[in-house]
């Protein structure tokens, strides 16, 4: 694996950081074009901005370096640790987002993301857990990467987690007030934030069940979390 030299333009919008690195956030631009992206991601009235950019091509910019705090997280939750900014590289994925036309993530863009993530994550120890997308640590604020984004993808490539084939009698069964309860347990494990429990529930579906993202709460979610929450519990303990 080589990653290629980055394209660098410094962004003014960073800051120290006040510990280590043991995250990393994918994001989509959600804007009309790359040029678009990357001006907003360097204007100081901003006051936003990412590590990296990744054209659709797999043109890859640095912005900030990754010793520096960039400020791609906003107001963000995991595990039940906040300000997300300290301890994360932010990658942002040239996409028009929902709001322009949202698209899949082209063949050249995702083989440099996983370039680029399978050497963060070797170089730093990240685990791959702790490859998140910006809508599971915002849920009330964030689409992206979104349900197109190719998680799997990442998955097989020991890059990011996904569930196995959880499988049981009557998946689709809608959930009672307790197994609800169950659900938001699980999910709290995993990392969610449930301040907003349908605005949580909808950023989990988009990461794992994307082709269900609306409904109430039923046995195939609550068999992912449960899985999940097992295999990778995100909370952090005194957060």
């Amino acid at each position: 694996m080589t990653v290629p030299a980055p394209l660098d333009r410094a962004s003014p919008n960073r800051d120290a950081r006040d510990g280590p690195v043991d995250m990393v956030v994918i994001h989509y631009t959600g804007m009309t074009s790359a040029t678009a992206a990357i001006e907003r991601l360097c204007d100081p009235e901003a006051r936003v901005s990412a590590h990296y950019v990744i054209e659709e091509d797999g043109a890859l910019h640095r912005l900030v370096p990754e010793e520096a705090r960039a400020w791609h997280a906003g107001v963000s939750m995991w595990g039940g640790r906040a300000l997300l900014n300290d301890c994360s590289i932010g990658i942002e994925l040239v996409n028009p987002g929902h709001e322009w036309g949202y698209r899949d993530f082209p063949e050249g863009q995702m083989r440099s993301l996983e370039d680029l993530l399978g050497d963060i994550l070797k170089r730093r120890s990240i685990a791959p857990e702790r490859v998140l997308g910006h809508a599971d640590i915002a849920p009330r604020r964030k689409e992206d990467p979104g349900e197109r984004f190719d998680w799997p993808r990442l998955a097989r490539a020991g890059l990011a987690v996904w569930p196995e084939a959880a499988s049981e009698r009557d998946p689709g069964r809608l959930l009672d007030m307790e197994g609800v309860t169950a659900l938001g347990r699980a999910m709290t494990e995993v990392g969610y934030d449930l301040e907003d429990f349908a605005a949580a529930l909808t950023a989990f579906r988009r990461r794992f069940r994307p082709d269900a993202l609306d409904g109430v709460p039923v046995m195939r979610d609550y068999l992912i979390a449960r899985e999940m929450a097992a295999r990778y519990p995100a909370a952090v303990e005194g957060a």
